[in-house]
């Protein structure tokens, strides 16, 4: 597709100045979706750790939102001549400059309780856990589904042998034939537990091939919405209910667009505020995107170092203000309640 109008971020905006003032949610009456929700704390719990939702009520959880590397950068910080504002934000706990590797948790409950499906398991996966999963009451894992075969998306499979040691026998994995044939390399011990040490303890996995056709998992269907990470590099979001995820995209394909209709949420990939790379939309694209696909409201994910969450947010705001566009910055933590 080609792209005719591309509309330029303020100058404010790509220098990256201090931010004039924090950004406070302003959305529009919701229909099925709510937002902000702070961490539920009052639900009570099933027995084993787990919390029990409503069976009207399902989330979406931000597990991380930025980068393969991360944010802060370590490199931002040891440098000792050029002070990075975004890194050095991101390095006090709680700030939401501070971006792991992209997920999102899906707690989604039917009559047989409420399952916990994640989105892609990166190699930052561990930290991600260790922080919010305690927070949101989350202990067992029911599925994992794979977008692409990257490290930020693939790189914590082995960190899964916690659950599948101490909390349940196995966990399986949605992925495409394409990215497991790249697994079966980068975790043949995964793929194939013969090659072990006997004795050893390693990620009990149950491999399922998507194509890219509806599939179900636990009773809630997945669309997969193909789209380009990069020439010749087919990465997957995934359509649930009408909740939309592209985490990883340079590139939406004609065929791609029919099954975004009627989009309610789309959470889609936005990785610098001034222009976009080979192999992911840059906040001016991914405008240009919501403006043609246009969802009720977007949330961003993917960010680099470079967008200030306050200050990127400051700038959408007046979007929502002159042309009614309802999109923000998401940030790990982040949890929304919706009905699927």
């Amino acid at each position: 597709m080609v792209v005719t109008s591309i509309r330029l971020l303020p100058s404010s905006l790509t220098s990256l100045v201090q931010p004039r003032s924090p950004y406070s949610w302003r959305w529009r009456s919701p229909s099925s979706i709510s937002f902000p929700l702070s961490p539920i704390h009052s639900i009570s719990s099933n027995g084993v750790g787990d919390v029990e939702l409503p069976v009207d009520q399902s989330q979406v959880i931000f597990i991380g939102t930025g980068t393969s590397e991360g944010i802060p950068r370590v490199s931002c910080l040891t440098n000792p001549s050029t002070k990075c504002p975004v890194c050095l934000k991101a390095a006090k706990p709680g700030d939401k400059n501070r971006r792991l590797n992209t997920s999102i948790l899906i707690r989604h409950p039917n009559s047989t309780g409420t399952h916990n499906i994640l989105i892609d398991a990166g190699k930052f996966f561990y930290h991600s856990a260790l922080r919010w999963f305690p927070e949101f009451g989350i202990r067992t894992l029911d599925a994992v589904i794979i977008t692409h075969s990257h490290a930020d998306a693939i790189g914590g499979l082995d960190d899964l042998r916690d659950w599948t040691n101490n909390v349940q026998p196995s966990i399986p994995i949605y992925v495409a034939k394409r990215d497991f044939e790249v697994m079966k390399k980068t975790h043949y011990y995964l793929v194939d537990t013969s090659v072990i040490t006997p004795g050893a303890a390693v990620s009990a996995l149950q491999f399922k091939s998507i194509s890219e056709e509806p599939f179900f998992v636990h009773g809630l269907k997945f669309t997969p919405l193909p789209v380009w990470h990069g020439q010749g590099y087919r990465s997957l979001g995934f359509r649930f209910g009408n909740i939309c995820y592209i985490s990883d995209v340079s590139e939406i394909p004609e065929e791609t667009y029919p099954l975004l209709k009627g989009c309610e949420l789309l959470i889609m990939d936005a990785l610098r505020p001034d222009r976009s790379s080979a192999t992911h939309f840059g906040l001016p694209r991914a405008l240009e995107e919501v403006r043609k696909i246009q969802p009720k409201r977007t949330l961003f994910t993917g960010m680099m170092h470079l967008m200030d969450h306050e200050e990127v947010n400051g700038y959408l705001t007046k979007l929502l203000e002159s042309e009614g566009l309802d999109a923000q910055l998401s940030y790990d933590g982040l949890c929304i309640p919706v009905r699927l």
